[in-house]
């Protein structure tokens, strides 16, 4: 049973935009400081850059190969290795898992500001009410996601409008140029690697393309539109945070973006709290879904056993493979630090991103043609992308 083509631009650029924000600057802008100082914001910039080029060649590759499991198809199709093909998938499925419980520890900083009960308790509670949703429908799922993303967008215009009507002086948080010392460009680039985390999203529009109205078009325009849209917010925000706040301050709270708010407003900081809570389900929701359709996608095509496949009749979801997610996450969330995950995750996605760089060369080099209507980019931008990404795989791994 196929999945429904239910989702329009609109939909497409809250739901890639909501997963994106949600679990970057409410939940790690202080790990961000923490490494890269007052030079934050050009930690989310330097993410943002290493970003776009694999933005553009994920447009390209969605385009050709519109399919659930994406960059397992898009592996599939360059190297012709079900091995291969399935070892990346499977690499998506535990980046979606693993900044799900990244994230869903950042969801519980903020939700213990208003309801004083254990982490494990409230990580649990908030995983079994999103695993509920994510099994309820895609349209439902992406239309609760897209009003979460309003909220979200919201109160980070709160925290920027605060300051600015405060004269905070945060311009020059991203106006000065760092120095070119090996600390200062030691730390940004660290603290990018965090920020990477932070832009995570767009690439789980791929993943979602069977249930688009008009992918060739819509897809591409909403991964254009989500990094855009983050990365403003971002530099923003960054700058704010570290105007405000010590990044000391901000490195030790467990609820980094009401802090700011609090010494920005001068007010509580319990809206900013609700809607840090909204941003951070938000993602997890979304990180779920995507997970969930790798998985189908994967079994779908013979990879893994022929159960996660199956969608059921009344939800049109693939039930198996959103519970086998859900439960995955469980461990995760209650046994590894933020810290740990968020680094992890980004790793990963790095990895990914590097091999679906190399893909799309390598179908140019054998010059492989789609008869679908698609995206088309300059091969520079995917030789960059595998350049850039592979760098920063390098300097997180040294010592």
């Amino acid at each position: 049973m196929p999945l429904r083509r239910r989702l329009g631009l609109t939909l497409l650029v809250l739901y890639g935009t909501g997963i994106t924000v949600g679990a970057g600057i409410y939940v790690l802008i202080g790990e961000v400081a923490g490494h890269a100082g007052t030079f934050a914001p050009w930690s989310f910039v330097l993410a943002a850059a290493v970003m776009a080029l694999t933005v553009a060649s994920y447009a390209e590759l969605s385009t050709r190969f519109p399919v659930s499991a994406g960059e397992a198809a898009y592996v599939m199709a360059a190297f012709h290795s079900r091995t291969f093909a399935t070892v990346v998938g499977l690499l998506s499925v535990a980046i979606g898992v693993i900044s799900s419980a990244a994230v869903a520890l950042g969801s519980v900083g903020y939700i213990q500001q208003f309801v004083p009960l254990p982490q494990y308790l409230i990580a649990l509670a908030v995983l079994a009410l999103l695993g509920g949703v994510a099994a309820w429908g895609i349209l439902e799922s992406v239309v609760l996601a897209s009003l979460f993303t309003l909220i979200e967008v919201g109160g980070l215009l709160i925290v920027i409008l605060a300051a600015v009507s405060n004269d905070l002086p945060f311009a020059a948080a991203i106006t000065t140029l760092p120095p070119l010392t090996a600390t200062a460009l030691s730390g940004i680039a660290f603290g990018g690697l965090l920020a990477f985390f932070a832009f995570i999203g767009f690439e789980d529009l791929a993943n979602i393309v069977e249930e688009a109205r008009v992918p060739h078009r819509d897809i591409p325009r909403a991964m254009v539109l989500t990094l855009l849209i983050s990365t403003v917010l971002y530099v923003l925000v960054a700058a704010i945070a570290v105007s405000a706040v010590s990044t000391e301050r901000l490195a030790s709270s467990t609820a980094p973006l009401s802090l700011v708010f609090r010494e920005v407003a001068g007010v509580s900081p319990a809206t900013i709290s609700a809607i840090a809570i909204v941003a951070t389900l938000n993602t997890i929701l979304a990180q779920m879904t995507m997970a969930a359709r790798v998985i189908y996608g994967l079994a779908r095509e013979g990879s893994l056993p022929a159960f996660f496949a199956r969608v059921n009749p009344r939800t049109r979801t693939p039930l198996p493979a959103t519970a086998f997610v859900v439960l995955a996450i469980v461990p995760l969330a209650l046994l590894v630090p933020l810290t740990p995950l968020a680094e992890l995750t980004s790793l990963a996605t790095l990895a990914v991103f590097a091999v679906v760089n190399l893909a799309l060369l390598w179908l140019r080099y054998r010059g492989v043609e789609s008869l679908v209507p698609h995206v088309t980019v300059p091969t520079w931008v995917p030789a960059i992308g595998l350049a850039t990404c592979t760098a920063m795989i390098v300097h997180a791994l040294l010592p």
